[in-house]
């Protein structure tokens, strides 16, 4: 054979081997020499059935039948083999050649490529699967790739997308598409309108980049008014929620001594009228109790309750959720603005909880709110009418904050046309027996519990604490002691009772023993103040300090100091 033709042969990637009549190798290229491993000097000139022992070609030889596609064993590796008989110009078998490769190889290949048709049979699928709406631009821009989801939503087919430019889908707006393109950088919560329908979305568009190179863009489509829509049905069940607040009437206010009855009377006739309502009473006594019933007992009841607690709501936000605002009054507010609570209750009932708390800024719009039944959103220019009944409450000595600053004296009067004092659970000892019976009552249920009663003395120590947490702190001392019952107990004894610990007056000045009484309430009322004096001394009169040391809130510490006769300043 010529140089060049042997070079030929060498350079194939598939390996050749070539026997005379005499069954003797003629041929061993480089390939074949890279498969058997054998050198292509040891091959030559001898026989192929010794030098390859499992070698068919002497066999292709002598029968001159040929064998395609053959599978074969080759050391640790596997091949697949055509062995072809040639013939002479006589018709004389003349010789037999073998081309063969690695199976592995074919194999890896045919893996290479079924991977990368599953792949893009899961992406496809992954792709029409989402609700988000989806299309693809290759790198000049033109449209190669969209979703079922971005025809729903801009009504577009494929045949009006795939090929076309870029722009082809927008309706008011530049193409993202051709700006990621242009700028190679992603753009995020881009407002325009698409499709014939001039749908409000938000787009999101990021460039494709393989190894470098822009392949493209691809970019998610939000539908705005979809949005919208579940923010308004959200919205929607908020106001039906707060609706639904106002779940108590005056049946459940539980009480028959002379404090309560007078209580409730006054509220009875307060709910009649549209006067503005102020409960007053110590936190936990029944103040939200009194809102839901003067509510339910009035013309108004079939209309919204609307709660707020004026201290759970941070300063920044209680104005807007008051009384609302427009588009564009601040930055993140909403398209269309935002009815405040004060629309949402109209014809209704908006009860203001913990009062005292609010910002100076708000007590004054409150207050035009009261006087002149007007609000005026945040960012607003005009004034919209409210028809609401107010019904505001606190815990604060309101005649003091007025005293230190920090209540505005002409809307306190505004607040108190019709004031209802509710009393502690202190004044109220008559009214224990029937308020842990219902107790009882509601927690057997809750609990799976069968309690009937309490001893007679476990009633006398109840009615020995003073209850700085009313009713609310009485609601949890029943509960505890209906836990610690055995199952099968059905009364409430007073071993089952824990109260706060009283002991430890010997590190407050022993009041008991000073004073010469015995009256417990005397003895809690008197080691109380003896320890707030000393914290606050202890904190150099510093509030804030004296109530870390106290372990309690600032708030609780103001009411103590209140509720104790001891100076604020």
């Amino acid at each position: 054979m010529t140089g060049e033709l042997i070079a030929l042969l060498d350079a194939a990637h598939d390996g050749m081997i070539a026997i005379d009549d005499s069954g003797r190798i003629t041929l061993f290229n480089s390939a074949a020499e890279r498969l058997t491993g054998i050198p292509a000097d040891a091959a030559l000139g001898t026989l192929a059935s010794e030098t390859i022992p499992n070698s068919r070609l002497h066999i292709v030889l002598q029968t001159g039948v040929p064998e395609l596609n053959q599978v074969q064993s080759l050391g640790a590796s596997e091949i697949i083999t055509n062995r072809v008989p040639v013939l002479a110009k006589d018709g004389r078998l003349a010789a037999a050649i073998a081309v063969f490769r690695d199976v592995t190889e074919v194999r890896d290949l045919a893996a290479q490529v079924t991977n990368l048709k599953e792949v893009q049979t899961l992406l496809e699928a992954v792709i029409s699967a989402t609700q988000d709406a989806i299309s693809v631009v290759d790198a000049d821009g033109t449209g190669i790739l969209i979703n079922p989801a971005y025809t729903r939503l801009t009504g577009l087919s494929e045949a009006e997308v795939i090929g076309k430019p870029a722009d082809v889908d927008i309706a008011e707006g530049e193409s993202m598409h051709l700006r990621v393109l242009q700028t190679r950088q992603a753009v995020r919560n881009v407002k325009m309108k698409v499709g014939p329908k001039r749908r409000d979305v938000i787009v999101n568009v990021a460039p494709i980049m393989v190894s470098a190179t822009l392949r493209g863009s691809v970019a998610v489509i939000h539908d705005v008014s979809e949005m919208r829509s579940l923010s308004d049905e959200l919205d929607r069940a908020r106001q039906r929620i707060r609706k639904l607040e106002a779940k108590y009437t005056f049946a459940d206010i539980i009480g028959n001594s002379l404090p309560m009855t007078t209580a409730v009377e006054t509220a009875r006739r307060a709910a009649q009228t549209k006067a503005t309502v102020l409960l007053r009473g110590e936190s936990g006594c029944g103040k939200e109790l009194f809102a839901h019933a003067i509510h339910n007992a009035s013309e108004r009841r079939s209309n919204q309750f609307v709660r707020v607690n004026c201290a759970a709501i941070s300063e920044s936000l209680l104005e807007s959720e008051l009384f609302g605002y427009v588009e564009g009054a601040f930055s993140g507010a909403r398209k269309g603005g935002k009815k405040g609570l004060f629309e949402e209750a109209m014809y209704g009932t908006i009860f203001l909880d913990e009062i005292a708390e609010l910002s100076p800024g708000t007590q004054a719009k409150l207050l035009r709110a009261l006087q002149e039944r007007e609000i005026v959103p945040v960012g607003g220019t005009s004034a919209l009418t409210v028809d609401v009944r107010v019904i505001a409450a606190t815990h604060v000595n309101l005649e003091r904050a007025i005293t230190d600053g920090r209540f505005r004296e002409d809307l306190y009067y505004r607040l108190n046309v019709l004031p209802i004092v509710i009393p502690p659970l202190r004044y109220r000892t008559e009214d224990f027996e029937p308020l842990v019976a219902m107790m009882i009552e509601r927690f057997n249920h809750d609990y799976g519990r069968s309690v009937q009663s309490v001893t007679k003395d476990a009633l006398a120590l109840l009615q020995s604490y003073q209850w700085p947490g009313n009713v609310r702190e009485l609601e949890n001392v029943i509960g505890r002691g209906m836990m610690k019952m055995a199952f099968q107990e059905a009364v409430m004894e007073s071993r089952h009772i824990d109260l706060p610990d009283l002991r430890g007056f010997e590190t407050v000045g022993r009041p008991a023993e000073q004073s010469g009484s015995f009256d417990l309430a005397t003895a809690v009322r008197q080691a109380e103040s003896n320890v707030i004096r000393n914290a606050l001394q202890s904190a150099a009169d510093n509030k804030t300090e004296a109530a870390r040391l106290l372990g309690i809130s600032i708030r609780t510490l103001y009411y103590k100091l209140d509720k104790l006769g001891l100076p604020f300043h």
